[in-house]
């Protein structure tokens, strides 16, 4: 009786175990295939220096870089900016100030009462970048100044060692998104809820880089060919979430989004791959949207 009772309890715990480790491997492939339970994310690791960002201050992020790009400043310039921009506004485009600056407006805070502009201007997120960058370009020197002094040569701040903290950030995503460093910049991303529109894509485009050769595809799939085509590829997956870009390739990399892995070696035949200097971003189709 004692080894029969042993070998039950044996069994007993096996069964246990069991159902445990199917229960396991049930929620987490439910975790993995629901969309609520995704945390959208923007992500930038350069070596070991990794930063986060929500998908909307992912998406300013990149055009504060583009259009430092398109002005053929350095990626310490953007590195500046997306670090003074994160102190200012938390990267995000508001429409009031604070007690110090009861007018500020903007990614950059920047005060109408003090010549940035007029309140239109200043929460305009291009005006307000240009005006940021017109500024630091006068700063002699600024490429080898700490970011808390470059910074505040720009922007007056009482409390200018508060930029340092962000200067990792900066860093990570100025140099993804401005193309120095490949595949660094990934977006975490649910699922689109609408279709993507090709021609709300060049237009976006356009606005952060100037005239670029941009041409929709019958697959309604935009090609762009372009020599600043890996900054161009990580602009397009930190506006993934407002585009309804589905997926990027360049250079012999993709990013797509249902994977949720981040940049990959890309598959397909040498036919339909994407020459250098190209990058193919592709859009949702949503039925009913």
């Amino acid at each position: 009786m004692p080894q029969r009772r042993t070998v039950r309890r044996a069994l007993t715990a096996l069964l246990v175990i069991a159902l445990a480790a199917v229960g396991i491997y049930t929620v987490v492939g439910f975790l993995q295939r629901s969309e609520t339970l995704v945390s959208e994310r923007c992500t930038a690791t350069v070596g070991a220096l990794s930063a986060e960002l929500a998908t909307d201050q992912a998406h300013n992020a990149a055009l504060i870089s583009a259009l430092a790009v398109r002005r053929g400043l350095p990626p310490r310039a953007a590195t500046i900016a997306l670090a003074t921009a994160m102190q200012e506004s938390k990267l995000r485009n508001i429409d009031y100030g604070d007690r110090a600056g009861p007018d500020s407006r903007g990614l950059f805070q920047q005060r109408p009462s003090q010549g940035w502009g007029t309140e239109a201007q200043v929460m305009d997120p291009y005006y307000a970048t240009n005006a940021f960058y017109d500024v630091l370009v006068t700063v002699e020197g600024y490429e080898a100044l700490q970011i808390t002094e470059a910074a505040q040569r720009v922007q007056r701040s009482a409390f200018p060692e508060a930029y340092a903290q962000h200067e990792d950030m900066g860093r990570a995503f100025a140099s993804g998104l401005t193309g120095q460093a490949p595949a660094v910049v990934t977006c975490t991303l649910r699922s689109p809820e609408a279709s993507g529109n090709a021609a709300a894509v060049i237009r976006e485009l356009e606005a952060a880089y100037g005239p670029i050769t941009a041409t929709p595809q019958e697959d309604g799939s935009v090609r762009v060919e372009t020599p600043y085509a890996w900054s161009v590829a990580q602009w397009a997956v930190a506006s993934a979430k407002d585009l309804g870009i589905t997926g990027v390739e360049v250079g012999g990399q993709a990013w797509d989004r249902s994977t949720r892995t981040g940049w990959q070696a890309a598959s397909g035949t040498a036919e339909n791959v994407v020459p250098d200097g190209t990058v193919e971003i592709r859009l949702a189709v949503v039925e009913g949207s």
